[in-house]
């Protein structure tokens, strides 16, 4: 393929994440086997702004909307959340005025006790944007964990010495464990979102067939059920895929479910051979709006494109085929996708990202130990 970007990584390569914040769309964030990297990406090159050593394989990432990426401002910071496949979770963060920090929170028995599938920083455009932030797994919790806590749980003690925010601009200080408000749910989790224009509701996914749009700021005492149900605000469900799960006929935990950044309303989600989407405009008891086959041997992640909002992409999960990515327009949905063969077999794609900052659709793919960037005009 001409005109591809390619990224070596030095390991491999499970996670890729781009960054959407309006001052950090030209950051890719990378999880491998035992470290993060986080890239500036243009058009025709990439560079290396931090490298962050965690010690296990990465599973998830999420960026904060506090990142600001050096091409935006010369005070610039870098602030990511990452799980690792031993449970554990760490906020990363580097300045311009600082080294990187891996700070760890969330191990042993106050945190997950499963592989955590993904993560994300709460919505909303106010501060509590960047202190909060959401994982789930495969133990069947949704974890919202406070980063900025006034609690220290090792002493039960309030603390007048943690500010609600500290300026990450100077060496790092020592903080307060993180705490979390956990909501259980029936069967493991595999996807979390938020949505710009909400920090109430979560967008969480299992492996079943069912997504829950969760506001996470309710009272459970104010429920006689006083159970996961309530916050759920609205349930959806992927009938196809309900009904296989509940006969045993489904061979692997699947689910991958993304809200539409510019509509609240639009959500989209891959569940084994066919994607959903559902407008929560018109409910239709939890069914989707549209429905249709993607890969007969399982679709991989669904991603919306944040610059040209009416693309969204699906990559195949087996590599019997290749790395092949389909690429499909919101108003045309049962029209046939835009194919794109990334490698031939046995090569299959990791994971892959939509890039925020070009003004062609462009696409970041986790491909072995390496990461290809390419817009979608590359054949």
């Amino acid at each position: 393929m001409d005109g591809v970007l390619r990224i070596s990584h030095g390991s491999d390569v499970h996670r890729v994440c781009a960054c959407c914040s309006d001052d950090g769309t030209d950051l890719l964030a990378v999880g491998g086997e035992h470290s993060v990297d986080v890239f500036q990406i243009t058009p025709s090159s990439s560079k290396k702004i931090a490298s962050f050593h965690v010690g296990t394989r990465i599973t998830a990432l999420a960026w904060s909307p506090r990142t600001i990426s050096p091409s935006a401002s010369d005070a610039w910071t870098i602030e990511l959340a990452a799980a690792a496949v031993d449970f554990g979770l760490h906020l990363l963060t580097r300045s311009s005025a600082s080294d990187e920090n891996v700070f760890p929170f969330g191990g042993g028995l106050s945190g997950h006790h499963g592989r955590v599938n993904d993560m994300s920083f709460c919505g909303g455009r106010d501060r509590d944007g960047s202190r909060y932030v959401a994982t789930v797994s495969d133990d069947k919790m949704l974890m919202v964990w406070d980063l900025q806590p006034t609690l220290d749980i090792a002493s039960g003690i309030t603390s007048a010495a943690a500010p609600s925010h500290r300026d990450e601009t100077s060496s790092p200080q020592p903080r307060l464990q993180p705490t979390a408000y956990v909501i259980s749910f029936p069967h493991p989790l595999t996807t979390v979102n938020s949505h710009p224009s909400s920090s109430k509701e979560f967008l969480v996914s299992d492996c079943h067939g069912s997504l829950f749009l969760t506001d996470w700021r309710s009272d459970p005492e104010q429920s006689e059920q006083g159970s996961w149900r309530h916050s759920s605000v609205v349930e959806l469900v992927e009938p196809h895929t309900l009904s296989t799960s509940i006969t045993g006929l489904s061979l692997q935990w699947t689910g991958f479910a993304a809200w539409r950044r510019d509509a609240f309303n639009i959500i989209g989600a891959t569940y084994g051979s066919g994607f959903s989407i559902w407008d929560l405009s018109k409910i239709q008891g939890g069914k989707p709006l549209h429905s249709e086959t993607c890969f007969p041997e399982g679709g991989y992640q669904f991603r919306w494109c944040p610059t040209n909002t009416d693309y969204f992409a699906i990559a195949s999960h087996s590599p019997d085929k290749g790395a092949v990515i389909h690429v499909y327009n919101m108003n045309y949905v049962h029209a046939q996708p835009n194919i794109i063969h990334v490698a031939s077999r046995p090569h299959r794609i990791r994971d892959f990202d939509f890039m925020a900052n070009h003004s062609k659709s462009t696409l970041a793919v986790a491909l072995g130990r390496e990461i290809m960037v390419f817009s979608l005009g590359v054949k």
